[in-house]
C-alpha cells in the first residue's frame, strides 16, 4: 500500500512538472526535448540517411553545420582603358594578380596596368579583378606641346614629368633646341609605360595621350617638380614652353561592362570617371532598390573614384551627388598623378585597412606612389572643411607623404532633402555589409533546412526545428561577439529592442528588427585648454 501511494505521488508530482512548465513556458523544448521521465527519445533530424533502411549495419553522415565560422576574401575591381595590344576581352572581368601580367593584358602604358601597378603599391594582397573597357569610338586623344629653345649654354639634365613619372634627358653645352627636343622626343618613346607618345619637328614636342578621352586632359606635363631642393633644374640656355594635355573628349560607355559582373561580389570597385553619365551607372549598379545592395542580392561593395580639380569646382561636383556607395577622393590640380593614379591607391589604402577592420577609420593610411602638391599650392584646412561638407572625400599631407584624411561618401541628404549624416563615412558602409554577411553566414550555415516553429513547442532533441526564440539567442550570442571584436556596441540596447518573430501571414518566414550599435571612430579630439597663471 505504501508502495503503491509513493508511486501515486511521485506520478502526481511530474504530472504538476508538465503541467506548470506548460504553462509558464519552461519545458525545456527547442534543444533538450521534453522530459525524459516519459520515456519519450526525440527522433534526430539526417539529411541524408533514411529512416527506412534495413541493410545492416553502420552508416554515417558528414555535418558541418555547427563546425564553421565567419571568413570572407574582400575582392577589388578595377574598371580601366585597355590599350589595343592588350591581350584581355574587353568588358570581362578578369583575376590580375601581377602587375606584369596586367601590362600583358591591357598594354604597356595602358590605364588599367598603370592603375593596377598604384593599387599593388598600397594593398600587396587583396584579391584584384579588373574589368577592361575600350576607348569610345568616337573618343580624341588629348595632346599638348612641349616647345624647346636654346642652345644649351651648360651641360646638366632636364628632368621632365608626366604625370608621376620622371623621364630623364640628357644635354651637352651647345645643343641646339632641335636636338634638345629630339632628344625629348626619343626618351618619351623609349619609356612605355608613359600615358602619352610623342612626335617631334622643328624644336616642338607634340604629346599626345595613348587612350582617346577626357582623362587625358588630367596628364600633367611639368619640369623640375622637386626642384633645385631635390637636384633638378634646367641647365642654362634651355627653355622648354609646356601647354598643357586638352582637346581630349568622349570617355567609354560603361553600361555593357557593368552589365558583365552578375552578381560577383566585388568590396573595393575602383573607376577614374567622375562624368555623371558614370557616376550615374555606378550609383544604378549599387542602388539599395534594385542594385547590388538590394535586399534580395545582398552584393554589397563599395565605389572610389578619384578628380583633380579647384577648390570651387570641387565643390561643384560633390554637391550635386548624393549616394552613399560612392566615395569621391578630390585633390589639387597641382599633384603631378593622373586620376586614375590617385583613385587606385586611394581606394587601395582603404582596402587594404578596411580588410583588417572595417570600423577602424581609415584616417592617415598613406597613398603610395602619389606625389603631394607643392607647399603653397594644397587646400588649407578650410577648404578640406567645405569639401568634407559637400561630399567630397579629402587627403592631407603628413610627414611628406599623402594621406587619408576622411574618406567620406557623397550621402549628404534623405529623400526630403534635409541634411542626413547616416551615412557620411564609408567605413559605415563597410560595417554594415561586414555585420549582415557574417549573420548570413551563421543563419545559412545552422539552419539551412530546418523546420519552424512557435515557441513552447516540445519536440525532440535532435530535430531539425527552429523557434523564435533559438534565433534570438543566436543572434544575441553573435553580437556580443562583434562586440568583442569592436565592431558593435552596446549589447544590452541591442537585446532590448532586438525582435525575432513569425510573420502573422506566412508561418514559414521568420522576421527579424534587427538594430545594432555600430562602433564609432575617433574623428575629433577637443581640448579647451582653460589654462591659469596661478593656482
Amino acid at each position: 500500500m505504501k508502495t503503491y501511494m509513493k508511486s501515486y505521488w511521485m506520478l502526481f508530482v511530474a504530472l504538476a512538472v508538465v503541467a506548470i512548465g506548460i504553462h509558464f513556458n519552461i519545458l525545456p523544448h527547442e534543444s533538450a526535448g521534453v522530459l525524459p521521465m516519459f520515456g519519450m527519445i526525440g527522433n534526430i533530424a539526417f539529411n541524408n540517411i533514411p529512416a527506412n533502411v534495413r541493410v545492416p549495419l553502420f552508416y554515417a553522415e558528414m555535418d558541418n553545420s555547427q563546425a564553421g565560422y565567419f571568413s570572407q576574401t574582400l575582392r577589388t575591381l578595377i574598371i580601366g582603358q585597355k590599350l589595343a595590344a592588350g591581350t584581355a576581352v574587353a568588358n570581362v572581368p578578369i583575376l590580375v594578380s601581377r602587375t606584369d601580367d596586367a601590362k600583358t593584358q591591357f598594354g604597356i602604358g595602358s590605364m588599367l596596368a598603370r592603375m593596377h601597378e598604384l593599387y599593388r603599391a598600397n594593398d600587396s594582397v587583396g584579391e584584384i579583378w579588373c574589368l577592361p573597357v575600350d576607348d569610345a569610338g568616337a573618343g580624341v586623344q588629348a595632346n599638348g606641346t612641349l616647345t624647346v629653345t636654346g642652345p644649351a649654354t651648360e651641360t646638366g639634365t632636364l628632368n621632365l614629368y608626366i604625370g608621376a613619372q620622371r623621364v630623364q634627358v640628357a644635354v651637352a653645352s651647345g645643343d641646339a633646341n632641335t636636338a634638345i627636343a629630339t632628344a625629348i622626343n626619343a626618351a618619351i618613346n623609349a619609356d612605355t609605360t608613359l600615358p602619352v607618345t610623342s612626335t617631334v619637328l622643328a624644336g616642338v614636342v607634340t604629346v599626345t595621350a595613348r587612350h582617346k578621352g577626357s582623362l587625358g586632359n588630367g596628364i600633367k606635363m611639368q619640369l623640375n617638380y622637386r626642384g633645385a631642393a631635390g637636384g633638378e633644374k634646367t641647365p642654362a640656355g634651355v627653355g622648354v614652353a609646356v601647354v598643357a594635355m586638352s582637346s581630349g573628349v568622349t570617355d567609354p560607355t560603361l553600361t555593357t561592362a557593368l552589365a558583365a559582373l552578375g552578381d560577383d561580389e566585388y568590396d573595393f570597385i575602383i573607376m577614374p570617371y567622375t562624368d555623371s553619365t558614370s557616376l550615374d551607372a555606378l550609383k544604378t549598379l549599387m542602388n539599395d532598390t534594385t542594385g547590388r545592395w538590394a535586399y534580395n542580392k545582398q552584393i554589397y561593395g563599395h565605389v572610389y573614384s578619384a578628380k583633380a580639380d579647384t577648390f570651387a569646382n570641387l565643390v561643384t561636383l560633390g554637391t550635386a551627388r548624393n549616394d552613399q556607395h560612392a566615395t569621391i577622393a578630390g585633390y589639387e590640380t597641382a599633384v603631378p598623378n593622373t586620376p586614375w593614379d590617385y583613385a587606385a591607391a586611394y581606394a587601395a589604402r582603404n582596402a587594404a585597412y578596411i580588410a583588417v577592420d572595417p570600423a577602424r577609420p581609415t584616417q592617415t593610411g598613406e597613398l603610395i606612389g602619389i606625389l603631394p602638391a607643392p607647399a603653397g599650392s594644397r587646400f588649407i584646412s578650410t577648404e578640406r572643411q567645405t569639401l568634407l561638407s559637400s561630399g567630397i572625400a579629402t587627403s592631407y599631407v603628413g610627414g611628406s607623404a599623402v594621406r587619408v584624411e576622411r574618406a567620406i561618401t557623397t550621402y549628404q541628404k534623405n529623400s526630403f532633402n534635409i541634411a542626413d549624416p547616416s551615412y557620411l563615412d564609408s567605413e559605415t558602409l563597410h560595417t554594415l555589409a561586414y555585420i549582415i554577411r557574417r549573420l548570413r553566414s551563421i543563419i545559412t550555415s545552422k539552419y539551412p533546412r530546418h523546420k519552424l516553429a512557435d515557441d513552447g513547442t516540445r519536440f525532440g532533441a535532435g530535430q531539425a526545428i527552429v523557434t523564435p526564440s533559438v534565433i534570438r539567442g543566436e543572434l544575441l550570442a553573435e553580437y556580443a561577439n562583434l562586440e568583442e571584436s569592436g565592431i558593435c556596441e552596446n549589447a544590452t540596447a541591442f537585446a532590448a529592442n532586438l525582435i525575432v518573430e513569425r510573420n502573422a501571414n506566412d508561418p514559414n518566414r521568420l522576421d527579424v528588427l534587427l538594430p545594432p550599435d555600430l562602433v564609432n571612430q575617433l574623428r575629433v579630439f577637443a581640448v579647451l585648454a582653460q589654462f591659469r597663471l596661478q593656482y
